[in-house]
């Protein structure tokens, strides 16, 4: 099954690893540092430059979207 997660882009529910607040999660160092080290292997995908409410960790990619963790839950569920 997949999820729209904003924009055009939709992902297979079976990649997922981990859907995030970004507010919530972005005074962490460690997730600071990771998401940095993802920016400059190119592995992050911003699906809407809006003001960012939440990170989708896929596999091989993580997904910034303006679409809340809430409304991303109910989707998957």
């Amino acid at each position: 099954m997949y999820i729209h997660i904003g924009g055009n882009v939709s992902v297979d529910v079976r990649d997922i690893i981990g859907i995030f607040d970004i507010e919530k999660t972005s005074v962490n160092k460690d997730v600071n540092v990771y998401l940095s080290r993802l920016q400059k292997q190119g592995k992050i995908h911003y699906v809407s430059y809006e003001m960012p409410k939440s990170f989708v960790v896929c596999e091989n990619k993580v997904y910034i979207t303006n679409v809340s963790v809430m409304t991303l839950k109910k989707r998957v569920l």
